[in-house]
């Protein structure tokens, strides 16, 4: 008896970040786009909880309880009076510290693959819940698609999408801390005003017609953590420059990075993009991926048929 969800990453097409609030998190205008590379959770009854991890990366992701796909098992398993008496196995293919939430999609696939297996039908509103008391970027992962969130980026409001974007994503040979980039957002704004984040309706428009040079021009500079994640990874700006001087459309760091992101015109010049990045040694590995894709899904139960949701 096992349930197996399949979880996508995320690149963020809007990035403001406010000032530091009160409590040490920061308003955000956060436009996610969730995109084709996918990690797959399998939760499997167990005597205890317990996590393993395999792939790319698995290797810097922890096992213990300190692990957001198994704070994800404990939140749901308390809610609802049970033990969380499974056994999580993550297969990694997002890039772990990348900028692409792959914890959190860690986390959003763990709660759905763990409400399958218990039988605890919990409502969306719940996992939901669940998901921004994990994290900011939790309940996107959950949901995919496109969308806008606000607050911390926890609040979701869908967004349209008229057509296939395509990606390639520059893998740096080294991670950045989410909260290390928050801290260097707050020093490089320190006794600055830093205006209140505001979402972008040239974007939205951009997205809801499906139209590449729009998004194109929006993208430079839509990324407020850009230069703080540039300013702790400096050879990052190289990746930026081989990339746009391979064809793309645009570059940025991808969220807090240090996975860069670039815009193609159409799926042929993604492949070429990436040749560029990966004969520059700028990167360690270059991936070609499509949005926007699908939320957390159940793809395997323990009947063992495929979902073709």
């Amino acid at each position: 008896m096992s349930v197996t969800v399949r979880v996508p990453a995320k690149v963020n097409v809007q990035l403001a970040v406010g000032g530091a609030r009160p409590d040490g998190f920061h308003d955000l205008a956060n436009v996610f786009l969730a995109v084709g590379l996918y990690d797959e959770v399998t939760a499997t009854p167990a005597d205890e909880l317990t996590v393993t991890c395999a792939g790319p990366g698995a290797d810097q992701v922890p096992l213990d309880r300190t692990n957001l796909a198994a704070r994800a098992a404990l939140a749901l398993a308390e809610r609802h009076g049970i033990e969380a008496a499974v056994h999580l196995h993550i297969a990694k293919d997002i890039p772990v510290a990348g900028g692409m939430a792959g914890g959190s999609a860690d986390a959003a696939g763990a709660l759905l693959a763990c409400d399958t297996l218990w039988g605890t039908n919990a409502s969306g509103a719940e996992l939901l819940d669940i998901c921004a008391e994990l994290g900011s970027d939790v309940p996107f992962s959950l949901v995919g698609g496109a969308a806008l969130g606000t607050g911390r980026g926890e609040r979701l409001q869908p967004l349209d999408v008229g057509g296939t974007f395509h990606w390639v994503f520059a893998v740096a040979d080294g991670g950045l801390s989410t909260p290390a980039v928050y801290r260097e957002f707050d020093r490089l704004h320190e006794g600055a005003e830093v205006p209140e984040p505001v979402a972008s309706q040239a974007l939205f428009d951009a997205l809801a017609k499906g139209d590449v040079e729009a998004l194109a021009a929006f993208l430079p500079g839509s990324n407020g953590l850009q230069p703080a994640a540039l300013s702790l990874f400096p050879k990052l700006a190289d990746t930026l420059s081989e990339g746009e001087a391979a064809g793309a459309l645009a570059a940025l760091v991808s969220g807090s990075g240090p996975t860069t992101a670039f815009l193609a015109r159409d799926a042929e010049s993604a492949q070429t993009i990436a040749e560029g990045l990966l004969a520059s040694g700028t990167c360690r590995t270059a991936r070609v991926a499509d949005s926007p894709a699908p939320g957390a899904t159940v793809v395997q139960s323990s009947q063992g048929q495929d979902d073709t949701a």
